[in-house]
């Protein structure tokens, strides 16, 4: 008997009114600049080599005009003359059960929302943004990948991703700051939860409590010796993730961003402060008052910022010496590309390590490592994942660092599964880690 495929169900099951509702949503995402890109494509290919998926895997489906193509033929049936009258003409086709499965495959199996052939392309097309319109389109017609879909579902429910409990969650903070205590050896050293008033509320990424309470505590000390007036909070609001952005609901990630949002004014913080994560400081920082049609009564910044700062100011002090081994670091699209932050991280590890090595190339023209775009969510891709993620394995051979650092944690996850698959043998960690490993009095 074969294997039942859910998602070919759902696309069985796909009815005239679904397509309908899809195109519709497609077409709210459109503006006129969008509606120009999918006339504008040349066919030149020079996107190809931009991404990390066609680098690892030199086939047609790989290349992201390819890919820009399956959405420009159902504009050009949907919405042009030429195209609803003579289809042939311009390759124009109908969105139908093998259409949709082609956006599927396209947009979720071999993106990850990089952004990277965008920099790429001769006429300026911003791929992601037509990316992402189609991921709304199959999101109204349910074909959304479920377990990415299951994420943003959890989050909503529980107010975080990892439907940690508020009692799992309080317990775990106490148990960091018990184990922090003992590290500085001050007593008065504290995960505050709550604070009213404080000038920083902290928000984080699940997997730290569930998987790496070390980068929390790491953060946490970098706070303590800052001497910062800084908050976590025990109620919805300390989870920064937003995989919203990735099955681009605009409602369901404005209901996130909520979360933070009603934090800040509970508490009455002056700045959100967004750990290291990618997605997480691009959902907040860019994404967030546009989903909520609403300016912040409040600053929004990153972590790395803020540690940057605290080195300028002599707030913190660090010995690089005290993380000898050579160090890479690799660039989170959404923080980086998408989210224009770029040199802090690069200050403060230039700061805190002895040996500081660059990617190449780096900064905004970074190679995707393969993570990024929900792709971790959809366990359906794992094999493209790791594959397109062979392109970041060999910059870090080429690097011969034995410390990969990376401030987000989807990509620490993509880089501890790429360090396995491609026999790298080198250490993963975050930027607090590293600048907690090398504090001085």
């Amino acid at each position: 008997m074969p294997e039942f495929d859910e998602l070919e169900a759902r696309l069985a099951a796909l009815t005239e009114a679904d397509f309908a509702c899809g195109l519709e949503v497609f077409r709210g995402k459109l503006t006129a600049a969008d509606a120009s890109y999918l006339n504008t494509c040349v066919h030149c290919g020079l996107c190809a080599e931009s991404c990390h998926y066609f680098r690892m895997d030199p086939e047609l489906e790989n290349i992201p005009a390819a890919k820009l193509k399956k959405i420009a033929m159902v504009f050009k049936r949907e919405y042009t003359t030429v195209g609803r009258f003579a289809p042939g003409l311009v390759g124009a086709k109908a969105m139908d059960t093998d259409m949709a499965r082609a956006w599927v495959d396209a947009v979720f199996g071999r993106c990850s929302l990089c952004g990277r052939c965008s920099m790429n392309c001769t006429v300026g097309i911003a791929l992601p943004r037509l990316f992402r319109a189609a991921r709304a389109a199959l999101g109204a017609m349910g074909l959304v990948p479920s377990d990415l879909q299951a994420t943003v579902d959890t989050a909503l429910q529980h107010g975080n991703n990892m439907a940690i409990s508020k009692t799992d969650w309080v317990e775990t903070v106490q148990w960091i700051e018990e184990e922090l205590q003992l590290e500085t050896g001050d007593p008065e050293a504290r995960l505050p939860l709550d604070r009213q008033g404080a000038k920083i509320l902290f928000t984080v990424n699940p997997r730290e409590p569930k998987f790496f309470p070390l980068s929390l505590q790491a953060s946490a000390k970098v706070f303590w010796a800052a001497k910062e007036d800084w908050t976590l909070t025990a109620d919805n609001g300390w989870d920064l993730t937003n995989y919203g952005l990735f099955n681009c609901n605009d409602q369901e990630a404005g209901a996130l961003t909520q979360n933070l949002v009603d934090a800040m004014v509970r508490l009455g913080c002056e700045t959100l402060v967004i750990g290291e994560c990618g997605h997480g400081y691009a959902s907040a920082r860019w994404e967030g008052p546009e989903w909520l049609q609403q300016e912040y009564p409040f600053k929004v910044k990153s972590i790395l910022e803020l540690m940057d700062e605290y080195l300028r100011e002599g707030r913190i002090k660090v010995d690089p010496a005290k993380n000898p081994k050579p160090v890479t670091l690799h660039d989170p699209c959404n923080l980086v590309r998408h989210g224009g932050i770029c040199e802090a991280q690069r200050r403060v590890l230039q700061a805190s390590a002895a040996h500081f090595i660059e990617m190449t190339p780096n900064r905004e023209h970074n190679f995707c490592c393969g993570g990024g775009g929900g792709q971790l969510a959809m366990g359906r891709y794992k094999g493209r994942r790791l594959q397109s993620g062979g392109m970041k394995a060999q910059q870090i051979r080429d690097t011969a660092a034995e410390v990969v650092v990376t401030p987000c944690h989807n990509c620490v996850d993509q880089l501890m599964e790429l360090n396995k698959e491609y026999k790298l043998k080198v250490q993963i960690k975050t930027v607090a880690e590293v600048v907690a490993d090398a504090l001085v009095s």
